[in-house]
């Protein structure tokens, strides 16, 4: 029987050390039999959300950084906001934000990605089964956490085993 991890995270497990996704938290926003759509949380590029987005300036999180969102189609913008309005990515208090649509004054703050992470149907959950990812519940502020700090503070506030995992050296070779 399929099991949805929509509204969940994806932790890259140490193990998984393809480049994309080393380290990587991302959150599942669409989860079903036909595939999977994430995003990817900690990664930040150097371009300016403003510069491709104008618009958006007052409304963008610091520091106001374009967000790697995955590596298939990365000339679209995606944008997460702490708000119940807006397309819900399965957690409660995150909604997708229509970045087509000028911002409201009074609209949340936001997160701007490049591009989304995808599986076909079935990859996941054989990624899933050769252990190369923990799911994990996702809370609300996750996209707006220190990127660099991310992976360690998601899999610490685990219960059990993942949170020793989180100690888990960038090199075991150097221990």
């Amino acid at each position: 029987m399929f099991t949805s991890h929509a509204g969940s995270l994806l932790v890259a497990t140490p193990r998984l050390l393809d480049p994309n996704f080393y380290r990587a938290v991302l959150l599942l926003i669409q989860h079903d039999e036909e595939g999977t759509l994430g995003l990817v949380l900690n990664r930040v590029t150097t371009e300016e959300a403003e510069d491709h987005l104008p618009e958006w300036a007052s409304r963008i999180a610091p520091p106001g950084l374009v967000h790697y969102g995955g590596p298939v189609e990365p000339e679209i913008a995606i944008g997460l906001g702490l708000s119940e309005t807006g397309m819900s990515t399965g957690v409660a208090g995150l909604s997708l934000v229509d970045l087509s649509e000028g911002p409201s004054e009074e609209g949340p703050l936001i997160k701007v990605y490049s591009g989304y992470s995808g599986w076909g149907a079935g990859q996941l959950e054989e990624e899933l089964e050769t252990g190369s990812w923990f799911v994990v519940p996702a809370a609300p502020d996750d996209p707006f956490a220190d990127p660099n700090a991310q992976w360690r503070k998601v899999l610490r506030r685990q219960p059990g085993v993942l949170a020793v995992v989180s100690t888990y050296p960038e090199d075991p070779s150097l221990n």
